[in-house]
């Protein structure tokens, strides 16, 4: 029953409003403990009705100090300074003040916060003597209570610099991972794009010539179906690997190896298996890529390809490799008619060709060539890592 009590209690707490919860507070703690010490202070008088008003005016006020902090200190303020000038019996009477001078400084109210804590201690110096003849304060008391006050102002300020040191790390590591989400899905979608293009596009020709020759020549149509269930088997292998980006840590790895310099000779078979004439040739000392640079390198070429099979098939092309020193060039140009199309020849496949370059500080140039066909040239520097 009384956990049952407890909980149901709990419960309405956090249901109600934090403020409303923190005046609440501060108000029993202000009345309760100096109505139990309050009897031991002789001298003062006695607690009435209006100390009890007094002491939890100003917690009451504590309410809206989301909203008027600077208000709501005046409205702290002003009852405890009261109720000190009236002689009552001392306790923890100036707890809602403090809380809200701490308040409007962490609300970027810092100077009327200062303003208000000298008048506070000009108010609990020098207002007795004035009200009640009361005997002014000694030079070390007053000087005691103003670095005490002076503490808590600082305290106030060393903690509204943390916090917004706090703050503004959150801020920085929320724009780090946005941006890096914006990379990853940069990533992901120029993967899938050359991944589906070549393949598809591949799949694509095949297909038509398949569809020919079933109405004509039946029996030569095997080869193109073939080519169609390799192409198609490659695409799903290639997007298993793409996804495996989105693998969560410590999950295992893909299995398929990533595509490469490696995996040129597989490319330019199955392209050649849809009927378009490839020839490839390696200059220079071929040797280990960094990692970036082999997939750019697979990419570049997967996507020029792509684009002979789209837009100028039939043609022939030719993949020029050059190994040199400190870079490796790529080019691929291919013999055949294309139409301009409304956009000129940008499309997202030569924009993503000229982003994968650009990351990695290289030159890139795509267009018609001189006579027919078109050129694909990209230039990678090797200082990436292996």
């Amino acid at each position: 029953m009384f956990d049952r009590y407890i909980r149901s209690t709990t419960v309405a707490l956090e249901r109600m409003p934090k403020d409303l919860v923190l005046a609440a507070a501060i108000g029993i703690v202000q009345l309760c403990v100096t109505l139990m010490i309050g009897h031991n202070q002789e001298g003062r008088e006695s607690i009435d009705a209006l100390a009890v008003v007094l002491l939890l005016a100003g917690p009451a006020a504590l309410y809206w100090r989301a909203r008027a902090p600077v208000a709501v200190m005046i409205a702290t303020l002003a009852p405890s300074l009261a109720y000190w000038t009236l002689d009552y019996p001392r306790g923890p009477v100036w707890l809602a003040a403090i809380i809200a001078f701490v308040s409007a400084v962490f609300m970027g109210r810092r100077l009327p916060a200062w303003i208000l804590l000298g008048v506070a201690w000009a108010g609990v110096e020098f207002i007795p003597h004035l009200v009640n003849d009361a005997s002014l304060p000694s030079v070390g008391k007053a000087i005691g209570v103003a670095v005490w006050l002076f503490l808590l102002g600082e305290f106030a300020e060393i903690a509204r610099s943390k916090r917004e040191r706090h703050l503004e790390q959150q801020r920085a590591e929320r724009e780090q991972a946005a941006a890096q989400a914006g990379q990853e899905r940069l990533l992901i979608a120029r993967e899938l794009h050359d991944v589906l293009a070549h393949n598809v596009s591949l799949i694509n020709v095949q297909a038509g010539v398949a569809l020919h020759l079933l109405e004509e020549q039946p029996e030569r149509a095997r080869p193109a179906l073939e080519a169609i269930k390799d192409a198609s088997s490659e695409t799903l292998r290639e997007m298993r690997s793409v996804l495996d980006i989105l693998r969560k840590p410590g999950e295992q790895p893909p299995r398929s190896p990533t595509a490469g310099v490696g995996g040129l000779d597989e490319l330019i078979a199955r392209t050649k298996a849809a009927g378009i004439s490839v020839d490839a040739r390696v200059s220079g000392s071929p040797r280990g890529l960094p990692t970036s640079v082999d997939i750019a390198v697979y990419r570049i070429v997967q996507e020029a390809l792509t684009n002979v099979a789209r837009h100028a098939h039939p043609a022939d092309a030719l993949v020029q490799l050059a190994y040199a020193d400190d870079s490796v060039e790529i080019v691929v140009e291919d013999d055949g008619l294309r139409a301009r199309e409304p956009n000129g020849y940008g499309g997202n496949g030569i924009a993503g060709m000229r982003e994968r370059v650009a990351a990695l500080g290289g030159e890139f140039s795509a267009g018609p060539r001189p006579d027919v066909g078109f050129r694909v040239r990209a230039r990678l520097p090797l200082d990436g890592q292996r």
